[in-house]
């Protein structure tokens, strides 16, 4: 507690989930990884790749769809898309991670040897599952508001935040309530 405010800071591990699920803007349709050029400029950015990598246009397909699925298995209260959590599964059973004994706080890492665009699946593949396995999972929400889907860090102490902006986007959910409610 700070202040009276509890406050719980999200891992590397969750910030690096948030922002790739957040390559995309589904409000306004901006996608920061819609081309393959785009998404390795993106992984060189976060150092999960190097500047010089280049992506086939199945790899990039591969990334979207493990970046959909990781956005469709996050806490909303919209109807969960199989098709997307299957073909993220798809693309993770693919993913060479190492689980090692002899890395102290590191159990899971890519598997050495796989190609550029491989490790840095891997690579978001622990961060998805280091999220999971501390339960970090429950403060990572996409936003309740259907037109958003902004993901975000759940702060609050007991995790009931459900939008990305109350400002914003739970007062358009609201108003858009109120509004039917004054029609019924």
């Amino acid at each position: 507690m700070e202040g009276g405010t509890f406050v719980l800071d999200p891992s590397p591990a969750a910030e690096l989930v948030e922002a790739f699920t957040n390559t995309v803007d589904l409000e306004s349709g901006d996608d920061d990884v819609a081309t393959p050029a785009g998404l390795a400029d993106w992984l060189a950015g976060r150092s999960l790749a190097e500047p010089a990598l280049r992506l086939t246009a199945d790899e990039h397909r591969a990334f979207l769809s493990l970046r959909a699925g990781i956005r469709e298995a996050l806490d909303t209260d919209d109807p969960v898309a199989p098709d997307r959590l299957a073909l993220a599964d798809a693309v993770l059973a693919e993913v060479p991670v190492l689980v090692s004994l002899g890395t102290p706080g590191a159990p899971l890492a890519p598997a050495p040897g796989g190609s550029p665009a491989r490790t840095a699946l891997a690579r978001l593949a622990v961060a998805w599952a280091e999220v999971v396995l501390t339960g970090q999972i429950h403060r990572l929400k996409r936003c309740a508001e259907h037109t958003c889907g902004w993901v975000f860090w759940d702060a609050s102490k007991n995790h009931s935040r459900r939008w990305c902006s109350m400002r914003v986007c739970g007062n358009r959910t609201k108003a858009r309530r109120y509004a039917a409610r004054q029609r019924d």
